[in-house]
């Protein structure tokens, strides 16, 4: 849809977000400076505001939709990069919440109920709803979700709480990744969507392993950023093919 509004107003405000948000993410990156733990060179307001740039970008597109029949879709996948937004906000420990990390999984977690309906409904809405493609991916990806969860959160620890909390978070992701991928492969132009759902797993994998296993390598938390960030990219442009 994108494409086919290039030139008009609302192509040129959609595509200069998606630019603001290309600069602040990649641009945090190339000019930040190297944290002490060296870990990180993306400083926290230019990751908080590219999520609230794709924020603007996916009420943008449901204001767009209004009066189709996919302006649904366009509210879900909407209400799903918000609440994405706050989890950005609650793991940056922006608010003065003790258990930052449960409530960065809460609103991640509901965030992708929201992207989940979204998937289902677009699959629905274009006649892309076959049993074997939706069934067999999401099948796939929660085993992959659960393997995930199995070697970067539980593997070699004493369970908590958070443990355990993980394990239904990773598989709504994983859920997400295979609804977006039976899209795909019933429908070439709805790659870019499967892509951005497994780099959004990826991303939360690395992240977990982090947390929950101390891992630890050079520039990890941009790394998390640099696949979490084009994950959400992807989830709100890509899924206007189906508008």
């Amino acid at each position: 849809m994108l494409a086919s509004l290039l030139g008009r107003p609302q192509g040129l405000w959609l595509l200069g977000l998606l630019l603001l948000w290309a600069a602040l993410l990649f641009g945090g990156f190339i000019f930040g400076k190297l944290d002490a733990q060296q870990t990180r060179r993306m400083p926290t307001w230019t990751r908080i505001t590219s999520s609230l740039v794709l924020v603007v970008a996916a009420w943008s597109w449901y204001w767009l939709t209004r009066g189709s029949a996919a302006n649904a879709v366009a509210l879900l996948i909407a209400v799903g990069m918000t609440l994405g937004a706050l989890g950005d906000v609650f793991m940056a420990r922006l608010l003065p919440v003790p258990q930052y990390v449960l409530g960065g999984i809460g609103a991640f977690g509901l965030g992708h109920v929201a992207y989940i309906s979204a998937f289902w409904r677009l699959g629905n809405l274009r006649g892309l709803n076959a049993a074997g493609p939706r069934w067999g991916t999401l099948a796939v990806w929660l085993l992959i979700g659960l393997i995930g969860w199995y070697f970067a959160v539980y593997r070699g620890q004493k369970p908590t709480v958070l443990h355990w909390a993980a394990l239904p978070y990773a598989l709504l992701l994983a859920s997400t990744a295979g609804l977006a991928s039976g899209l795909a492969v019933q429908a070439s132009a709805f790659v870019p969507l499967a892509l951005g759902g497994a780099l959004f797993l990826l991303s939360d994998l690395i992240l977990a392993a982090r947390l929950f296993s101390g891992a630890h390598f050079y520039l990890i938390d941009d790394v998390v950023w640099l696949t979490y960030g084009p994950a959400q990219a992807l989830i709100v442009y890509a899924a206007s093919v189906g508008y």
